[in-house]
């Protein structure tokens, strides 16, 4: 069986279900329902029924943005009435953000304004794709986050002690008690060494700040459109994330698709849909 998952004499590497037998080869894309494959038509036509699509992704993978691109793509050709909401970018910057949806920006002055490599940081090449769709199809573009500095000050301090002036960006709710979320945080907490003495509890207070920002973002800017939400990963997973928390204040049908890189080991319950994709690609330079 291990043999299966690693590979053997040359042979591909593939995903694993867990507590299964299935393994499977990249492109598949799995039914998190069924665990049986399923075609990116009919996965389409499902996704296009709901009023969210939330697409995950490992930040510095190539090949997961080309998926959501993909996918971004074939949700406009059915439903002209689209949003695209993107964790890279900040609600302090709507105004640039809607210049960009519109055609009036130019991308070395879209990265200057959006401040881009002092906020997310990543190669910008890794996103230029969705964003040049984006902008050549004057599609409604959305920042859900909320400034990185404050889920960092609220790590090491809580929320309590935040300025007034952090407040303003505080979503109304912030749910601490979802014990299966909490267990999952938890986990990636216990990878990471901070600087200082930064206790779980902020830790925890951060990470559900950051969901519930998020999702409050995602109900208060959909209107009447379908949004396509790109994120990462550990946001969408298993649902309590964002997803389950943006569903709570607007009650609207949604899907997840989390991208999986073939080697690896998945849950049916991560995701409505897991895309199996390639062992990491790097981007081109452009």
């Amino acid at each position: 069986m291990a043999s299966i998952f690693i590979g053997c004499a040359g042979a591909p590497p593939k995903l694993h279900v867990k507590d299964s037998a299935e393994y499977f080869d990249e492109g598949t894309i799995i039914s998190g329902l069924t665990g049986q494959p399923v075609t990116f038509e009919d996965m389409l036509a499902d996704l296009a029924a709901s009023r969210v699509i939330y697409v995950g992704e490992h930040h510095t993978d190539a090949a997961h943005h080309e998926i959501q691109l993909k996918i971004i793509e074939g949700i406009a050709g059915v439903n002209p009435d689209l949003a695209v909401g993107m964790e890279m970018f900040d609600i302090s910057y709507q105004s640039v953000l809607d210049q960009w949806s519109a055609g009036g920006l130019e991308e070395n002055a879209f990265l200057e304004k959006v401040q881009w490599y002092a906020n997310w940081r990543y190669d910008f090449n890794l996103y230029r794709d969705i964003l040049t769709f984006v902008k050549q199809n004057h599609i409604k573009l959305v920042g859900l986050n909320l400034p990185s500095y404050i889920p960092s000050r609220v790590r090491v301090g809580g929320i309590e002690n935040l300025l007034d002036s952090d407040r303003k960006y505080l979503p109304q709710n912030i749910d601490t008690t979802i014990e299966a979320h909490k267990a999952y945080v938890e986990s990636i907490f216990k990878q990471h060494h901070f600087r200082g003495n930064t206790q779980f509890e902020y830790f925890y207070q951060a990470q559900c700040l950051w969901e519930d920002a998020m999702a409050e973002t995602v109900s208060r800017e959909l209107d009447d459109d379908v949004m396509v939400v790109l994120a990462g990963n550990g946001h969408i997973i298993h649902k309590y994330g964002v997803p389950d928390r943006a569903y709570r204040r607007n009650g609207l049908s949604f899907r997840t698709v989390y991208l999986a890189t073939v080697g690896s080991e998945v849950e049916l319950s991560y995701a409505d849909y897991i895309w199996v994709t390639p062992a990491k690609k790097q981007q081109q330079k452009r």
